[in-house]
C-alpha cells in the first residue's frame, strides 16, 4: 500500500502561509469603489436632475467632509478596539450611504448625507483596513512577504476599487433602466462580499491598541519605534500627501465636463473610461515605484509629483483645445503621480509608524490626502474669473514647490535609509 508524504517532503519547500492579506484587501477595493462610482456619475446629474456644475462638485467635495473625521476616529478606534469591528462598522455604515445616493435619484437632497456617510464609512474603512494589510503581512501571519509588500498591496486594493467603481457605475448608467439607481448597486454586492471575506480574517489587534500573538518556538521581536517619527512624518510626507489626490480628482471631476461637449449622448461612457484609466495607471506603475523606492528614500515622491506637474500641464493644453483625447492622456498621466505619490506615502508610513500607532499615522496620512478632493471646488470657483486652462497651469507653481521642498529636505545628510 502507498501512502503520500506530507506536502513539505514531496515539494522539498513547507506550504505557503495562509492569505489572510488577500481577504482583507477586498475592504480597501470597497473604500475606492464607494468614493469613485459617484464622480462617473456627475454627467448623469447633470443631464438627470438637472443640477448646477458647481452643485456637483460641491457634492464631490462634501465626501471630504465626512472623510475626514471617518479617518482621524476610525484610526484611534482600530487602535484601541481592533481592526474588525471598525471595518465592520465602516462597511456598514458605507452600504447605508450607497442607500441613500440610490435614494437621492428621486430626492435629491439625499445625495449630501449620502456623500457624507460615504466619507466617513471609506475614510474608517482606509485607516483600518491599511493596518490590517499591514499587520497580516508581516509575521507571525506572513512570513514570506519583501518589505513594502503592505504598503503596496494597500494601494493596489484602493486603486483596482477606484478604477473599476467609476467605469462599473458609468456603463451600468449608459445602458441599465434607471441609471441613476441602479448603477450603484454593483457596490452592495461588493460590501457583502467584502464582509464575508473579512469574517475570515484573524484580528491583530486586542482592545488596548497591542498586536496579536501567536505562539512560536521563537518570539518575533516587536519593532523599535523610530524617535524622530512625527518630525520626519511633517517633513517627507505631509507635504506630498494632498498631491494624491489632486491629480485624480482633477482628472475625474474637472477634465470630463470641460472636454466633452463634442461626446453627445456619451459623456457618461466617456467620464466612465476616464475614472478607469486615471487610477488604472496607478495601478500599472506599482513596479516603477518599487524600483524608485529601492534607489533612494524620495525617489518615488519626486517622480510622482513630476507626473503631476506634467499631468497638470498637459490638462490645461487639453481644456484650451478642447481635445477629449488629450484629457484621457493627461488623466492617465495625473494617474500615475497619484499611484506614485500613494506608494510613497504608505510606505513611508509604514515605515515610521510604531505598531500601536500604525492605524493613526495612517489615518493622518490618509486625512492629508483627501484635501486634494476639494480641487476640482475650488477650480469651479476659480474659474468664475479666469480661464480653466489658466487655473489649471496656476496649480503648476504650488505643485513645482512641493517637488522643490520634498527635494531639498530629502537630499540632506541624514535622510536616506534602506527600503
Amino acid at each position: 500500500m502507498t501512502t503520500t508524504a506530507p506536502a513539505r517532503l514531496a515539494t522539498g519547500r513547507p506550504p505557503l502561509p495562509p492569505r489572510h492579506w488577500l481577504r482583507t484587501g477586498w475592504v480597501m477595493t470597497a473604500s475606492g469603489w464607494s468614493a469613485n462610482q459617484f464622480s462617473a456619475l456627475l454627467g448623469a446629474y447633470h443631464s438627470g436632475p438637472g443640477l448646477t456644475a458647481a452643485t456637483t462638485s460641491a457634492l464631490f467635495g462634501v465626501y471630504v467632509l465626512g472623510l475626514i473625521p471617518g479617518l482621524l476616529l476610525g484610526g484611534p478606534l482600530a487602535d484601541r478596539r481592533g481592526r474588525r469591528p471598525v471595518v465592520f462598522s465602516a462597511l456598514a455604515i458605507s452600504a447605508l450611504a450607497t442607500a441613500l445616493l440610490m435614494a437621492g435619484a428621486t430626492a435629491t437632497g439625499l445625495l449630501w448625507p449620502g456623500r457624507f456617510l460615504t466619507g466617513i464609512g471609506a475614510g474608517a474603512l482606509l485607516s483600518a483596513g491599511s493596518a490590517w494589510i499591514k499587520e497580516l503581512s508581516s509575521p507571525p501571519y506572513d512570513t514570506v512577504s519583501a518589505a513594502g509588500a503592505a504598503a503596496r498591496r494597500s494601494g493596489l486594493f484602493l486603486s483596482a476599487g477606484f478604477a473599476t467603481g467609476g467605469l462599473a457605475a458609468a456603463l451600468t448608467a449608459q445602458w441599465a433602466p434607471a441609471p441613476l439607481i441602479t448603477a450603484y448597486l454593483p457596490h452592495l454586492a461588493l460590501s457583502a462580499a467584502a464582509a464575508l471575506l473579512a469574517a475570515r480574517t484573524p484580528e491583530t489587534a486586542t482592545p488596548g491598541g497591542q498586536l496579536t500573538a501567536i505562539t512560536t518556538a521563537a518570539p518575533v521581536p516587536a519593532p523599535v519605534p523610530a524617535p524622530d517619527t512625527a518630525p520626519a512624518f511633517r517633513r517627507l510626507v505631509a507635504p506630498v500627501a494632498p498631491w494624491v489626490f489632486v491629480a485624480p480628482s482633477i482628472a475625474l471631476a474637472t477634465l470630463p465636463g470641460l472636454v466633452d461637449a463634442g461626446l453627445t449622448g456619451w459623456q457618461t461612457v466617456y467620464a466612465g473610461i476616464v475614472t478607469a484609466v486615471t487610477p488604472g495607471t496607478g495601478l500599472l506603475v506599482a513596479p516603477l515605484a518599487r524600483r524608485l523606492a529601492a534607489r533612494h528614500r524620495i525617489a518615488t515622491a519626486v517622480a510622482g509629483l513630476a507626473a503631476v506637474i506634467l499631468g497638470l500641464l498637459l490638462a490645461a493644453l487639453a481644456v484650451a483645445c478642447v481635445r477629449p483625447d488629450a484629457a484621457l492622456l493627461a488623466a492617465a498621466v495625473l494617474g500615475a503621480g497619484y499611484g506614485l505619490c500613494v506608494a510613497y506615502g504608505l510606505t513611508e508610513v509604514a515605515a515610521l509608524a510604531p505598531p500601536d500607532r500604525l492605524a493613526r499615522l495612517t489615518a493622518r496620512f490618509w486625512a492629508l490626502c483627501y484635501l486634494g478632493f476639494c480641487t476640482p471646488y475650488a477650480i469651479t470657483l476659480l474659474t468664475g474669473w479666469f480661464a480653466p486652462a489658466t487655473v489649471l497651469l496656476a496649480a503648476v507653481v504650488p505643485a513645482a514647490a512641493t517637488l522643490a521642498l520634498i527635494t531639498h529636505r530629502g537630499t540632506r545628510r541624514g535622510t536616506r535609509r534602506p527600503v
